[in-house]
């Protein structure tokens, strides 16, 4: 299903090909469609009409009121069950354009080809699709696989420092829950920029699609890759609340260093592990402050986590570098405790 694809995009033509597509609509934001778009058109060999949907880009654009007019256009450009949607971005556009596919008519087929670092190694693998509901991340979407994704490491250039910084959050993480030579790699790097990230890509790509056709519905080990997720999704739809977005692997980046100290407090991990993990991811991200948001307001977005159930906050936490529990309930002082831990770091 993962593909990387060369130069000349031939396993993309080839698949484009081998299907009996009516019509092909690439969705796209404006930073895609400067910078990504003509590479892609450039290389794309098809008799096939297509269309270009652009949307604003941003996370505050994946909402109900975006998909709403994806619908509209598809509709009035008379989409077909047999149309392909491309999505061509990073997690906003593969989140959400994933999910306009899958509702469209009951479904349509679409492709992801990611764009940014955060796409290939996370957002555009395992068939979640999603939009936000108010300041609630990916409340709304479904599960469906894209048909192919097509990933295309050059694109990386096209990516400012923070957009792969906050892609390498998510490659970190495949690491700590699930292969501990791939987080010692990492942790190698000294200089992050492109040319010392493409050699991990495959790897961290790799270890999500594992994790997924393990357990597609998230029944079980797929909750693993929501480490870093639960208290750092919370701080990021409060930013967003507030009308202050940060990047998601920002908030992962500080929902991991939460979290490893959570581990830490409920015996999951040693103290020395939590220690060494916090000061590896503290190489790579600057201090988040979050001295703004009450215990109540995060708490409060933790309750309404998707992984809950019975109003109980389920956390997926390390029990050692390389392995990940999940549905570890935590005593309520402890959460406050790793709350406390990260807003004093800057103290230090």
């Amino acid at each position: 299903m993962i593909t990387i694809v060369d130069d000349n995009f031939s396993q993309l033509n080839s698949f484009l090909h081998e299907k009996s597509f009516s019509k092909i609509f690439i969705l796209v934001d404006e930073n895609t469609h400067e910078y990504c778009l003509p590479v892609l058109l450039g290389n794309m060999e098809t008799d096939l009409g297509f269309e270009i949907l652009e949307v604003e880009a941003g996370e505050e654009m994946k909402n109900i009121q975006t998909a709403n007019q994806l619908w509209e256009i598809l509709t009035e450009m008379r989409a077909d069950r047999k149309a392909l949607v491309i999505n061509l971005g990073g997690g906003v556009i593969t989140d959400m354009g994933g999910f306009v596919a899958s509702t469209y008519k009951r479904g349509i087929e679409f492709i992801n080809i990611p764009t940014t670092l955060l796409s290939m190694c996370d957002a555009s693998i395992g068939g979640k699709t999603g939009i936000d509901l108010m300041h609630y991340k990916n409340m709304v979407g479904t599960f469906s696989f894209p048909e192919k994704i097509f990933a295309y490491p050059k694109f990386l250039e096209t990516l400012p420092f923070k957009e792969l910084r906050s892609g390498f959050a998510e490659m970190l993480k495949h690491g700590l829950i699930a292969d501990k030579a791939h987080w010692e790699n990492l942790i190698q790097i000294h200089k992050l920029d492109i040319e010392s990230v493409i050699p991990h890509i495959q790897t961290s790509m790799n270890i999500k699609q594992l994790v997924v056709e393990q357990d597609f519905h998230e029944k079980n080990i797929r909750k693993t890759l929501n480490f870093g997720h639960t208290i750092g999704h919370a701080i990021e739809s409060l930013c967003l609340n507030q009308g202050n977005p940060i990047l998601h692997g920002e908030a992962v980046a500080m929902g991991m260093i939460s979290e490893a100290h959570l581990a830490y407090l409920e015996g999951l991990i040693s103290e020395e592990d939590s220690k060494l993990i916090i000061e590896n991811i503290q190489k790579y991200y600057p201090y988040l402050d979050i001295s703004d948001f009450k215990d109540e307001d995060i708490f409060d977005l933790l309750l309404n986590d998707k992984k809950n159930v019975d109003s109980k906050i389920n956390f997926s936490l390390l029990s050692g570098i390389g392995s990940c529990t999940f549905d570890h309930q935590c005593h309520l002082k402890n959460i406050t405790k790793s709350l406390n831990f990260y807003r004093k770091l800057n103290d230090a």
